[in-house]
């Protein structure tokens, strides 16, 4: 069986500099924001927000100068995630884009490509969406049947893709597709595509929002059906996708975000934790140890990926054990507080825990499932 080691990464002063730096804006551009609002994390959105942040340099930090980044480092980049993720900054209109979206841009995408969309994504201006899922496929991504046939002027697209988050906002998806072969091929012939969403609107693609449990509409069904674009829209290599979406979900999975989406509520509990109950005071320092092991090991992850290195096998573990933490909060709040929980109406705490009691669900969902990443993790330790 295989040992898993992820070597610890610290930060340097630079990093102390601009994490106060950021801690000084937010104070400034979010002073009363309630807690219930910043319970929303890295779902929430507030277009002149990433617009602000966009005009501070803190998204496409790392991008060269050229295409709108800002030539910063990947541990620079991730105190800035850190920082704006513990504080409940709206950030998710430029998430995906920030992200996975324009680093797979900056690698596979066209120079004229890179020159017209990568600049407006670093201003806080463009979102993407992400197309992977489909019905019938689960978090079986290699099984996928949407399908891109060349024509003599580009492709044509049809299919469905499912659970899309943000489409209906989307400036741009980025799908995958089959471009050869059957779903039986598994790995082979899938290809990835950039496409402009309000053209195809007016080209056969139709968006349909799903309502969650919150009564939103942050999923969405997106539906193809003979889609045009040109042929500069296949990203990368043709039969290349699998290779690209993998390396694509290694950012994807080992984020901060992967075990701070309940930290609002964390923070609600240590403040109401009674420092003379033995059950509140195990709690917190078993939370707070939880908390900064999982720190340590996506802080590792991201030490990894500034160097080159292929952290995948240990982003999924930082991801399916960040999962279990944020979805355990909630009922480790009616644990701790009982009946209390509801002779609190109208306090923040009772509306941060009302939220992710109904969001915290899908966070075992998005980036791949649990089964999906213990099938990985199992097949990368020689279990299986």
């Amino acid at each position: 069986m295989q040992t898993l080691t992820i070597p610890p990464c610290r930060l340097d002063a630079s990093c102390d500099t601009l994490r106060e730096e950021v801690r000084a804006f937010l104070a400034e551009v979010m002073p009363d924001v309630p807690a219930a609002v910043r319970a929303k994390n890295w779902s929430g959105s507030d277009p002149a927000f990433s617009r602000k942040l966009g005009a501070k340099g803190w998204i496409g930090m790392r991008w060269p100068k050229q295409y709108g980044g800002h030539e910063r480092s990947a541990l620079e980049r991730y105190v800035v995630l850190e920082e704006l993720l513990a504080a409940g900054a709206p950030v998710g209109l430029h998430w995906v884009a920030d992200r996975q979206s324009g680093p797979l841009l900056l690698r596979l995408a066209t120079e004229a490509q890179k020159l017209d969309i990568l600049p407006r994504v670093a201003r806080g201006e463009v979102r993407f969406c992400i197309g992977m899922s489909e019905p019938d496929s689960g978090s079986d991504l290699a099984s996928i049947r949407s399908r891109a046939t060349e024509t003599s002027d580009g492709w044509s697209l049809n299919g469905t893709k499912i659970w899309t988050s943000g489409a209906h906002h989307a400036d741009y998806m980025i799908a995958l597709m089959r471009t050869d072969g059957t779903r039986e091929d598994r790995h082979a012939g899938l290809s990835q595509f950039l496409i402009d969403v309000k053209a195809a609107k007016s080209n056969g693609l139709e968006i349909r929002p799903i309502r969650n449990l919150l009564g939103g509409a942050d999923f969405n069904e997106v539906h193809f059906e003979n889609v045009r674009v040109p042929r500069e829209a296949l990203l990368g290599e043709r039969g290349g996708g699998w290779a690209q979406v993998t390396s694509e979900l290694a950012l994807e999975r080992s984020g901060p975000e992967r075990f701070l989406s309940s930290i609002q509520l964390l923070i609600e509990l240590v403040n109401l934790a009674d420092a003379g109950n033995p059950r509140h005071a195990d709690f917190v320092g078993r939370a707070l140890a939880d908390v900064a092991t999982l720190r340590q090991m996506s802080l590792g992850v991201a030490g990894m990926l500034s160097r080159g290195e292929n952290p995948a096998l240990l982003a999924a573990i930082v991801k399916d054990q960040g999962a279990l933490l944020e979805q355990r909060l909630p009922q480790d709040a009616h644990d701790l507080f009982g009946a209390d929980l509801f002779e609190r109406p109208g306090t923040s705490f009772s509306g941060v825990l009302a939220y992710l009691v109904q969001a915290s669900p899908s966070f075992s969902l998005r980036g791949g499932t649990r089964e999906i990443l213990r099938g990985i993790i199992a097949k990368g330790l020689g279990l299986r």
